[in-house]
């Protein structure tokens, strides 16, 4: 018993020290984000690390989201006779919650735990006191491009995700509940607010960079060899998680708490 509280213990210890570091961190590159120039190759290799090599796993998620929304909430509705109505729902759900949540995911699980295994094999090579010893600073090498890649894909992705999201709905709408495709798109202009359309980007934002500090920060603060890069990784993707799930409340809480439908809506 006493030898599970002290492993609890020096289990939160040790994320309480590895989240204080994170929180450096970010000051830290924010600052150089506004006062050094990011390395143009260096970026341009983490966005394609992070969008198009994400882009198929990401697409065919949506799609299979959107098409099982579809046959959950369809028939349902049709039993209540308000079929006209899924196009509309599908796309607040997909819009506000389900394409941000699902692709912070998805870049979570493929990226961030890339960015925590590939700079913790750094750390304990020492690469990263390399980088020191030739006067570069890792967070602006290695840090800022992720970031950067991360605050810009997340966002596009959601986006692309919700197209093909209502377009799966729209398949299974229209060929298993015989669901009019202009009845179904007429729905989705009539509910999506231009505000649904901005806050997943926005969410995708706040979650790319979490996914970029946590795992970044996992990596740099590895120790304990191959070992500690594969607990290192493990952490770093449940961390990311945790924090994808809690920034999802406060987020949603802060764009939809009383405000209604927020904008105008599209095609009124």
């Amino acid at each position: 018993m006493n030898s599970m509280i002290k492993f609890f213990s020096a289990s939160l210890g040790s994320w309480l020290r590895r989240t204080w570091a994170a929180v450096l961190l970010t000051g830290r590159v924010f600052y150089f984000l506004f006062t050094r120039k990011p390395d143009p190759r260096l970026t341009l290799d983490q966005l394609m690390e992070t969008g198009p090599a994400s882009l198929i796993i990401a697409l065919f998620t949506a799609l299979v989201i959107g098409m099982i929304f579809t046959i959950q909430v369809a028939r349902e509705f049709q039993a209540l006779g308000a079929g006209s109505l899924v196009g509309g729902i599908l796309a607040l759900s997909l819009g506000r919650e389900l394409c941000p949540i699902m692709m912070a995911i998805v870049v979570a699980g493929r990226v961030g735990s890339a960015f925590a295994a590939e700079i913790g094999t750094m750390k304990v090579t020492e690469q990263i006191d390399a980088l020191y010893m030739l006067k570069t600073d890792p967070v602006e090498y290695l840090v800022m491009p992720r970031l950067i890649a991360c605050c810009i894909m997340v966002p596009a992705l959601t986006i692309l995700a919700l197209i093909v999201g209502l377009a799966g709905g729209l398949v299974i709408a229209q060929s298993l509940y015989g669901i009019a495709g202009s009845v179904f798109i007429d729905s989705i202009k009539t509910f999506l607010a231009v505000w649904d359309l901005i806050c997943g980007p926005i969410k995708g934002v706040v979650f790319g960079a979490l996914i970029a500090i946590i795992g970044c920060n996992w990596g740099l603060t590895t120790d304990g060899g191959a070992k500690g890069v594969g607990q290192s990784t493990t952490a770093a993707v449940v961390t990311t998680l945790l924090a994808i799930f809690v920034a999802n409340f406060l987020l949603t809480w802060i764009m939809f708490q009383g405000s209604g439908q927020g904008a105008s809506v599209i095609g009124s």
